[in-house]
């Protein structure tokens, strides 16, 4: 029942931030009698819609002495909404299976234990690691202060994103592409810097591969504000979901804040560029939990020389473009073999001619494997 829950779970990926895209399912032995996904903030959370569920469909005491599986402890605290947990209970469930526990400081296992004291069965850590990577932009929002990053590249065999002259489209396939899009629609926001911006003038939209036409948070890294006004993301119809992260001194503030959704300043770091770190942060505050970046070269490796890297998609095309191509990848300064970047393989996946290497790079916050480095 919990993988069940996992894939409610997932329908919320990028829709309900900064709250978790929790999944739940109400059951009867091995019979599912309702489900439930988290709604966006201020609607319900998914325990309190699967037992909504079977209200409708099987009356109010088809929940007497059911079961509810749930990727994440129940919260026990009034929000926006009343605490998942008393519902349960007065619900007359019976027994509660639950995946993660949740770390934030007005749950932490409070939910676990106002459930048991009511005298229900509750069985915790079901598809823990699962449940730990479902919602590893909540739990590294709550952990580490930051969203979840994950990072995706799509090159030539031997690293290029264009040739010499610039022209980039298209690197990979139609399959591809398709991908990145489902990439797109689970992300809370999509990120890439100014470079990418002057080159590509993207969209950041979600068109391909999913039935979704929803537009993601589009982050604009831009410390001096070099992109024009006239720019994709700065001018057309989803203008209003452009976040700008910027230099606090930056020059044109006043009118990038009258074109887009936010403009968030950070302050620089001693090498003069926006401290990246403190901008993750900032994201957080603002609410997002998972940040897709997908270019360039140069803020990928920024990134990851900061550590703020957390899982890497990276698209292999079958051509060569040679040296003198744009590399798909920045310095990484480099001196010893053995600080080169760690990363552990998930997956290898042929999308049409294309080679998917997905991989995580080895921190604890939401791995399967939960190494740490």
């Amino acid at each position: 029942m919990m993988r069940a829950a996992l894939a409610c779970a997932r329908r919320g990926e990028g829709r309900v931030f900064p709250n978790p895209s929790v999944g739940a399912i109400v059951f009867r032995g091995d019979r599912i009698l309702g489900r439930g996904t988290t709604r966006p903030p201020g609607g319900k959370h998914a325990e309190i819609v699967a037992m909504d569920a079977v209200r409708r469909k099987h009356g109010a005491l088809a929940l007497r002495g059911a079961s509810i599986a749930s990727t994440l402890e129940p919260c026990s605290f009034t929000g926006r909404t009343g605490p998942c947990a008393d519902a349960i209970v007065e619900a007359g469930i019976g027994r509660v299976v639950a995946g993660c526990r949740d770390p934030h400081v007005k749950v932490a296992g409070r939910g676990f234990r106002k459930l048991r004291r009511a005298g229900l069965d509750v069985t915790t850590g079901v598809l823990d690691a699962e449940c730990r990577h479902q919602h590893r932009g909540f739990l590294s929002v709550v952990e580490r202060g930051r969203p979840w990053v994950t990072l995706k590249l799509a090159t030539t065999l031997d690293g290029r994103i264009a040739t010499a002259s610039g022209e980039s489209r298209w690197i990979t396939g139609p399959e591809s592409r398709a991908f990145v899009h489902r990439l797109r629609d689970a992300s809370d926001a999509v990120m890439v810097g100014s470079e990418t911006a002057l080159a590509d003038d993207p969209r950041l939209d979600v068109r391909r591969g999913t039935k979704s036409l929803r537009t993601p948070i589009r982050i604009l890294l831009d410390g001096r504000l070099r992109v024009p006004a006239d720019a994709r993301l700065l001018s057309d119809a989803d203008a209003a979901k452009t976040w700008v992260v910027c230099g606090e001194r930056a020059r044109g503030l006043t009118q990038v804040r009258a074109a887009v959704g936010k403009v968030v300043p950070v302050r620089r770091s001693g090498e003069g560029h926006v401290d990246l770190s403190r901008a993750m942060k900032a994201l957080a505050q603002a609410g997002l939990t998972t940040v897709l970046v997908e270019g360039g070269g140069g803020l990928a490796a920024a990134l990851l020389r900061a550590g703020l890297v957390d899982e890497v998609h990276w698209m292999l095309a079958p051509k060569l473009i040679g040296s003198d191509g744009r590399p798909g990848l920045g310095p990484l300064a480099l001196r010893r073999l053995r600080d080169a970047v760690a990363l552990s393989p998930e997956r290898v996946t042929r999308r049409g001619n294309d080679l998917h290497v997905h991989a995580l790079l080895e921190k604890p916050v939401g791995t399967r494997k939960g190494k740490r480095r």
